[in-house]
Order: C-alpha cells, then structure tokens, then sequence
C-alpha cells in the first residue's frame, strides 16, 4: 500500500511540474514580441518549428518518391550506397526514371557494341607537358576539393587511404593541406583558394616559400587556383566558427574560433593578364602543373584569356581548367548564389571546350568537370561533352555515409563527415570507409565503361558528342553535337 501511495504521489508530482513548465511556456510566449505564431498560440505554436524539422526526414525517408528529392534523388544515393559497399546495385522490372523532361541524357547505343576483348583502359593523360615536373595520370574519377575543416579528420583520412587504393588523386579544397591529406599515400591536388589558407602570408597574400615548401612534398602533383565554386560563384569561402578549431586554424594561418570568411576573389587578380600572370608565378616556383577552378557565367573572358596566351606563348597556358557547376556544391553557401548564379556544367563544358578549340589549346589545356557528377551516366555525359577527367565532391561524401541531412554548415552531421563533435566523428571508422571510398571509384569506372562499350568505343575518354541525345521541350532527342556543333580551329 506505501508504494501505491508513493507512486500517486510522485505522478501528481510530475504531472504538476509539467503543469508549471506549461504555465511558464504560456506566459513566456504570450508577452513575448518577436514570433507573432507563439504570441497568437501560445505553447502550441512551439509545435510549427517541431514538424518543420521533422519534416525535411519524414520527406526522405516516407513519402518522398525514388527520384523526387533534391539535390540528389534517393535511387542516385542508393546506387553509390550498394556501390560503395560493394552490393548488388542492379535494378529490376524496369527504370522508375522517367526519360521525357527537358535535358534528359539519352545515350546512342550501338548496334555492335563493343567486346570485353576490344575493350582497353583509358590511356593515360599528361597534365602540365611544359612543367619540370608534369603528372600523369589514367584515372577518369576523382575526389573534387574539400577541406579539412568543411570535412572532419576521420573523412579526410578515409578519402585519402580510399584514393590510394583506388588509384585516383585527392584535392585539398581551399583549407590547406593537412597530415590526413597525406596520411593514406595518395596523389593530391593542392587548391589555392582566394585567401590562400596554407601558402599565405601575414597579409594574406601568396607566400612563395610556403608554396615551395608545399611543392616540395612527392605526394602533391598539381595546383588547382580556385577562382569560384558551384556553391556559391563570386563569394569565398565560409568556414563558421564553430568548425575553427586549433588545429584547423594552424593549418589555415588564421585565428581559433572566428568564423573562416575568405575574399571574393584573389586581390592580386583583377583581369585576365594577372590571371596568367598568377599562373606562371605559381608553375615557375612549383615547377608543377597549375590550373583554375571556375564557375562559368560570363564567358568573354575566356576568348581573352586564349588571346593572351597565344600572345605570351602556349607555355603560359594553363595547365587545365577545372569547370565547376553553377548548381550548388559542398560548401555553405548563401541560398541565392548556389540557386541561381553560375552556368551548370551541362551548359558550361561543351561552351569552354569549343571556345579552346576556336583557339586551337585544347590539346594544351585539360579540362576537369565537376558538378554532381555522381553516377555513370552523369559522368559518361561529360566525356561525352569534352572532359579529359570527372572529379566528384558529393558522391565520395555519399560512399563516406553521408545521408543527406543538410546539416554540413552546423557542425553536427549525423555520420562524422562533416562535423569536429568527437562524439559524431566516432561512428566514422577510416580503415571502413576507405575501402568503400576504393569500391565506389571502381564501381564507377566499371559503369562509365559500360556505357561506352554499348556506344561502340572501347573506353570512356572515347566517347563523343553524338553518342548521347538530349531531350527537348517537344519530347523529342537531339544529338549533343547538333546542339554544340564542331568548331574550327
């Protein structure tokens, strides 16, 4: 009979102390000025920011389609899920993906494809033949940059073991190089961001001798100078404060704990003659291939930038061109710039390798594409446009775990990739995630491959405009090569 009274009474208890936290609520909402919901509904108008957060998992995980979601579709995060984990990603009874929208990507199969015998690996490619030290490489997959400081330590090191063991080359992103770049032996891409966070001095400008130093390290191979980004062209980089940890902060040259805001652009580079000029002051120091990362939007100055060049002489020429995607990326970025500034790369690869071939530099210089280029038939389209090499940011995040959950500007991503929370990183494992990181890149050359074998050519690098049809507003295909017809030189 006691523990009935005591349980009474601790009920009453409680229920009278959540009657009070109610009260409190009320009252608080009530007087309260600046959330017009919470005044109007009191403690129920609590309930609208609830469900609005619940409602963006609700969405993915319940009612929305296979191939409904943005900016990547369930049946395309699944693909690098199986892919990654090296399962069965067939499908059956039919494709759910409907093929009439507008740019829909159609590839020209051809009658007798080619035969596994037939079949070669893509021949390798020479970055930089004018360099000291030129880099070859016959990876057609590659990780696009992303820092360590957007990225945690534990996703760095899996991304950089992964590279190796799938033979591809890793970029640093703006934020410098870090031990877990080099931790796992791979080839990397060192980027040189606008405020030139690991090469700069302390006035933020580009310090030769840490440049030097950098280009000094075996494992880097190219520089990538980054001009603009898909997720936000004509802004630089943000690193909240949050993400500014000690380490992060030596790497960078920059103070612990205040928000990482780089400049728009490079102060030293205000038209296209600066802009080689930046070019060759890097490749003479480093003595290593150098290119640029662009979101394209205006594109006058590409015509001037060849002119330049043809009137320097072609070793002045960029190594390669990294063409970013005007539809978004990794980075945290202002709503307006990643919905609407900047050309996709859809538009914006076909446009760049015709403006080199009027010129006649595309033999000079190599063009990367990137830009949720997550899948085969994403990346056979850029072979397709002109590409000598895809790079992918999104899709190695998505073999890492990355569920989608739009939190890679808060610091708590739920699977550690992009969050410095000890207790969030622990459930990334980089000795697990590096083998998947390998099998994704596999499995993506495996698929691209297939393509071009059911186009009649015998490797990727193979594959050219007419070999994929896009659809248009009147249902109908058209060749690619008929919507970007052949230049003259």
């Amino acid at each position: 009979m006691d523990g009935l009274n005591f349980l009474s009474t601790l009920f009453i208890f409680v229920i009278g102390l959540v009657a009070l936290f109610v009260i409190g609520v009320f009252l608080v909402d009530v007087i309260q000025t600046k959330d017009a919901v919470r005044r109007n509904f009191p403690v129920l108008g609590h309930f609208r920011y609830v469900f609005s957060k619940l409602g963006e998992f609700f969405r993915q995980y319940f009612f929305a389609m296979d191939r409904e979601e943005m900016p990547f579709n369930r049946a395309e995060r699944e693909w690098v899920y199986a892919s990654s984990a090296g399962h069965d990603n067939t499908v059956a009874f039919g494709s759910t993906k409907n093929l009439t929208p507008v740019g829909t990507v159609i590839f020209v199969n051809c009658p007798f494809p080619t035969l596994s015998e037939d079949s070669v690996p893509p021949p390798p490619i020479t970055f930089g033949p004018e360099c000291d030290n030129p880099y070859v490489t016959d990876s057609i997959i590659n990780i696009s940059g992303m820092s360590f400081g957007a990225l945690s330590q534990p996703a760095v090191r899996a991304l950089s073991k992964g590279a190796k063991l799938a033979n591809c080359w890793m970029n640093t992103g703006e934020g410098g190089l870090s031990p877990y770049h080099l931790s796992g032996g791979c080839d990397i891409v060192f980027q040189i961001g606008t405020a030139k966070y690991g090469v700069r001095d302390a006035d933020g400008g580009l310090d030769l001798n840490k440049l030097r130093a950098v280009a000094e390290r075996p494992q880097v191979k190219m520089f990538e100078l980054k001009m603009s980004q898909g997720a936000k062209p004509g802004k630089g980089g943000i690193l909240p404060a949050v993400k500014v940890t000690p380490e992060i902060a030596e790497i960078r040259g920059i103070p612990v704990h205040e928000a990482s805001i780089s400049p728009n652009g490079h102060p030293e580079i205000r038209n296209v003659p600066q802009l080689v000029d930046m070019i060759e002051r890097v490749r003479d120091t480093a003595r290593k291939p150098i290119g640029f990362k662009a979101v394209i939007g205006a594109y006058g100055w590409l015509d001037a930038l060849c002119e330049e060049i043809k009137k320097r002489g072609v070793g002045s020429a960029p190594d390669f061109i990294t063409i970013d995607s005007g539809d978004g990326g990794t980075g945290a970025a202002p709503m307006p710039l990643m919905d609407n500034v900047g050309l996709p790369v859809k538009e914006a690869l076909p446009m760049v390798a015709d403006v080199l071939i009027r010129h006649g530099l595309r033999d000079r210089i190599r063009l990367i594409a990137s830009g949720k280029l997550v899948t085969p038939a994403e990346a056979a389209w850029a072979y397709c446009a002109g590409a000598d090499v895809v790079v992918s940011a999104r899709g190695f995040m998505f073999s890492l775990g990355c569920i989608q959950a739009l939190k890679c500007n808060k610091n708590t991503c739920p699977t550690g990739i992009t969050t410095h929370d000890a207790r969030l990183q622990r459930g990334l494992d980089p000795e697990d995630k590096a083998v998947r990181v390998m099998n994704y890149v596999e499995r993506l050359r495996y698929d691209v491959g297939a393509i071009a074998h059911s186009c009649g050519v015998p490797h990727p690098r193979a594959l050219k405009r007419f070999h994929c049809r896009i659809v248009q507003h009147n249902g109908r295909s058209v060749p690619l090569d008929e919507l970007y017809p052949p230049v003259a030189a």
